[in-house]
């Protein structure tokens, strides 16, 4: 059976994206090669980065993509293969991943929310720069490195204490 996403031209989407281990701290000990891997793929398809989070084991994103653009799936799998190739093998693999010859860095899955209004928008964009808050990493959120919220903070659009006093959980929906 196949997985079938809904796919609208030029949408904007969230994206929750997580590594198979969740344990693990791979994405931040790794994210100079996250980046390249998002950069290069961003070059070859483009899209937008309107906010984007990196966690230790987990990653949340709102992209949106060129108009007439769908193809979502192809850019996060490129994305993955990138970021994968250049990790040492060694990680548990399942015999389901291994007769596929999958790595077992990954999730094979991903949660993606089409947005729907200015609104879902902002809410999620929240959520994304609250996310090391409600993880208990950081106690304000522009202390956590690996956030778009630097880049709203530079173009004025936050100031670097947004987010103080909202609680653990944020309110952001999960």
């Amino acid at each position: 059976m196949r997985y079938r996403r809904g796919q609208v031209p030029g949408a904007t989407y969230f994206f929750t994206v997580a590594l198979a281990e969740r344990k693990s701290a791979l994405l931040i000990e790794q994210v100079d090669r996250l980046r390249e891997a998002i950069r290069v793929v961003k070059f070859r398809h483009p899209f937008e980065i309107v906010a984007m989070v990196v966690m230790p084991d987990h990653l949340h994103a709102v992209w949106r993509l060129p108009s007439g653009d769908t193809d979502y799936p192809k850019r996060w799998s490129l994305i993955k293969a990138n970021f994968s190739r250049g990790i040492p093998k060694g990680e548990c693999v399942c015999p389901s991943r291994t007769a596929k010859r999958e790595r077992g860095i990954w999730q094979r899955r991903y949660w993606e929310h089409l947005i729907r209004d200015e609104r879902d928008l902002q809410t999620h964009v929240d959520y994304i720069h609250h996310n090391p808050v409600k993880h208990g990493y950081v106690a304000q959120a522009s202390a956590w490195p690996h956030s778009s919220i630097h880049r709203y903070i530079r173009m004025g659009w936050l100031k670097e204490d947004w987010g103080i006093g909202i609680e653990a959980g944020g309110g952001y929906g999960e």
